[in-house]
């Protein structure tokens, strides 16, 4: 058992070190041509990648030294922080706004992304709450639910919809496992999918990005254009793909194609073998978690772990559904691989901590067996 415990964590960690560094070599791939053309630089952003990955190592090494009660202790704080950065976008100066949105702070030597930070602050505060008390009351799931729509307003005024799935997914993952009654989530149903159409329709570019969802050839240099070109990417990587650093889409056709996109030019190089390659890593890395969620100590770090498990699948699955079309096009990175510091810190982080939570059941395996 302690021996399967020690494996398991060097897996989950050797995964996450290799996705990253795919993300590197991928990023150059998809951007240096587009980095070269704004910025001169061809490795401009493998630059800030590289320095992000070394940060998020020393972090993931930190984390798997930390007491998780802390976490626990700490709750209100670290919510309260992540609420507080994700309010600071919309303060002019501080808050740097892209494409219409404004997801980013300005730190002066860098900018980062609060979401990021505030998934998983979520994730530490509903894991505390389900062991506190059981979820099988509406009561109870009060305080789980105000956090929630805290954080979700605040995503959604940026405005960040795909976020605030991916946050609404690992909320419902966290309160199944957690015990909450089927005709709870029936009661919740109702005004989440009302806001969700409701939503859609307030604002005329998510129609248009439903519609292309739809039929994107309908508006092939509109909001189709991006799903086609993703389109193209992987049918022209077929099966074994056109050969790393081969990609046509990046080229300008494809628009973030070291962030959002990243997978259709993995598919578009690495062809299908490479990335049901990557897939499967990802697929290791989530069984991992899954498992060391089962075989935590106490039920605090198992809602914990299965919580950063449920962010890590939940982020991919809809990256992955983006990329292929399978959901109307939304903006969100596949994890550990695209472009993004903040990212790539708060899942290394992730990981840290469940490699803490795995080190310590076998710590408390080996106790037991030794007495």
């Amino acid at each position: 058992m302690g021996s399967k415990f020690s494996i398991r964590s060097k897996t989950l960690i050797f995964c996450a070190i290799v996705l990253s560094l795919i993300g590197l070599i991928m990023q150059y791939s998809a951007s240096c041509y587009s980095a070269q053309m704004q910025f001169g630089d061809a490795f401009y952003y493998v630059k800030k990648q590289a320095i992000a990955f070394v940060f998020a190592i020393i972090v993931l090494y930190a984390l798997k030294f930390i007491k998780t009660e802390w976490l626990k202790k700490f709750r209100y704080v670290i919510l309260g922080i992540s609420l507080v950065l994700l309010a600071l976008v919309f303060v002019p100066k501080i808050g740097v706004e892209n494409y219409g949105a404004k997801r980013w702070l300005n730190l002066g030597i860098t900018t980062m992304q609060p979401s990021d930070v505030a998934k998983f602050a979520l994730v530490i505060f509903i894991a505390s709450c389900l062991d506190k008390k059981s979820m099988l009351t509406f009561k109870n799931m009060i305080p789980v639910l105000v956090a929630t729509c805290l954080v979700c307003v605040l995503i959604m005024l940026e405005p960040n919809m795909s976020v605030t799935m991916c946050v609404g997914l690992v909320v419902i993952i966290m309160l199944f496992v957690g015990g909450c009654k089927a005709k709870h989530f029936l009661i919740m149903a109702i005004p989440v999918v009302a806001a969700v159409v409701g939503l859609i329709f307030l604002e005329p570019y998510r129609v248009k990005r439903l519609m292309a969802f739809i039929d994107p050839w309908a508006s092939p240099l509109g909001e189709g254009y991006q799903l086609i070109q993703s389109y193209y990417a992987l049918g022209s990587g077929g099966l074994f793909g056109l050969g790393l650093f081969n990609s046509r889409q990046k080229y300008l056709f494809l628009t973030f194609s070291e962030s959002d996109f990243i997978l259709s030019v993995i598919g578009e190089e690495l062809g299908w073998v490479g990335a049901t390659a990557v897939l499967l890593i990802f697929i290791v890395l989530i069984a991992c978690g899954i498992k060391i969620a089962m075989r935590a100590e106490n039920r605090f770090d198992c809602y914990l772990a299965a919580g950063i498990t449920a962010v890590i699948a939940v982020q991919t699955l809809l990256n992955i559904a983006v990329v292929s079309g399978s959901i109307p096009p939304t903006g969100i990175p596949l994890p550990f691989i695209s472009n993004g510091g903040t990212s790539l810190v708060c899942f290394m982080a992730g990981v840290g901590i469940l490699e803490n939570i795995a080190c310590k059941s076998q710590r408390g395996y080996l106790n037991h067996k030794m007495y």
